[in-house]
């Protein structure tokens, strides 16, 4: 099987996929932007062969590269990046080269633009947030007056919280319309609640995960530092809605990263406090350190199961009973903090399973300085947050 991987080396666990890939049996076949000597030695053993473009944005490049590929490995089964920003890039490729998985040209719209996004929510009758697609400044007004401030405004085509942010008033959405990006933009409603993601490998899953964080909006327009955490099996509410929602997309063979809003209160036309509904969907892993967070909340291998759904599209891993909360706690520059270091290894170093320095693309979203832990219990989780934070 030849299996054409975009950008292998961003995000960092795509290393971890190609690796495993390669230990399935596939010819993985990269192609980036990054020199080859500044790959890591994981994902250079886990490579055959490594196309160098100088840009990923050069299509002609990319489309060459594949070319290339095709004419000295033969037919591709497979292409993907599992990375956000270069789904439509995979998708027009898969096209251009008659590429049998995974979504093409004319599917991909709704996977990646918010407004035709939407759309599917409320044909499927998935519970969602009211939307605007933002056009005259009485348009956008005449929302805010009907659905409250805050509203939200963010890019109809972006990648995670990027050009997003809240408006409190009238005042702060007249300056949002006077410095109106060229780019099309939505207004959404505010919903107060938590954040809680809904991860699977299939339409059919094979495996199924929940992380719970703040809205990481407000961790970047405040400059909080951050913390989320991995749950020790998904809730079944969300599950059964995240299945739903999968189907309604045609999810299927493809690791998926659906986000989802628990209220805290009822909200008229959404549901009630506890219900959940859909923000957004990604079509692809969650990113930074997510899927090892997976892997140590579940006590299983999110990698091998993609790798085992590419190849054999089954699983063969069992169910682990050893399931933990997985907690991650990211400083920020700029912030002084109660405990050093030497202090969190003292006291949490049996606990620990991670700290490292993340990619500085990821510190406005995910932090500079990461430790991530598993408790078996909420509680001693929390204590966790709050000493390593303080």
């Amino acid at each position: 099987m030849n299996f054409v991987f975009l950008s292998p080396n961003y995000p960092v666990t795509c290393a971890c996929f190609c690796r495993r890939l390669r230990e399935c049996g596939v010819n993985v076949l990269g192609i980036g932007d990054a020199p080859y000597d500044a790959l890591s030695d994981t994902l250079r053993g886990s490579l055959t062969e490594y196309y160098h473009v100088s840009s990923l944005e050069d299509y002609d490049q990319v489309y060459r590269a594949v070319a290339f590929f095709i004419h000295k490995h033969e037919r591709v089964d497979w292409l993907e990046s599992l990375n956000e920003y270069w789904l439509p890039t995979d998708a027009r490729l898969r096209t251009d080269f008659n590429i049998a998985v995974g979504t093409r040209a004319d599917g991909i719209a709704r996977m990646v633009d918010k407004a035709r996004m939407k759309q599917v929510f409320l044909d499927a009758g998935i519970p969602t947030a009211r939307q605007h697609i933002v056009d005259k400044r009485g348009g956008g007004r005449a929302f805010a007056r009907e659905v409250g401030y805050p509203v939200i405004v963010k890019p109809s085509v972006g990648v995670g919280a990027n050009g997003a942010r809240k408006l409190h008033s009238q005042k702060e959405l007249d300056a949002f319309y006077d410095a109106l990006p060229d780019e099309p933009y939505v207004m959404e409603q505010f919903l107060s609640g938590d954040i809680c993601t809904y991860d699977d490998s299939s339409c059919a899953p094979l495996f199924e995960s929940t992380e719970v964080y703040e809205p990481v909006l407000d961790a970047v327009a405040d400059d909080l530092d951050v913390t989320f955490y991995t749950r020790p099996k998904p809730d079944a509410k969300l599950a059964a809605l995240g299945r739903r929602t999968a189907k309604a997309f045609g999810a299927d063979r493809r690791f998926v990263h659906f986000e989802f809003i628990r209220l805290n209160r009822d909200c008229a036309g959404v549901g009630k406090a506890g219900d959940y509904a859909a923000m957004e969907v990604n079509m692809r892993p969650a990113g930074g350190r997510d899927p090892d967070m997976m892997n140590y909340a579940q006590s299983t291998d999110v990698y091998r199961i993609y790798a085992e759904m590419v190849t054999q599209d089954a699983r063969s891993l069992p169910a682990s009973q050893e399931r933990y909360f997985c907690a991650y706690a990211a400083r920020k520059d700029g912030h002084v903090y109660a405990h050093s270091e030497e202090d969190i290894l003292a006291k949490y170093g049996d606990a620990l399973v991670m700290r490292e320095e993340m990619p500085e693309i990821d510190w406005p979203q995910m932090g500079r300085y990461l430790y991530m832990a598993r408790f078996k219990t909420e509680k001693k989780m929390l204590q966790f947050f709050i000493f390593v934070l303080e």
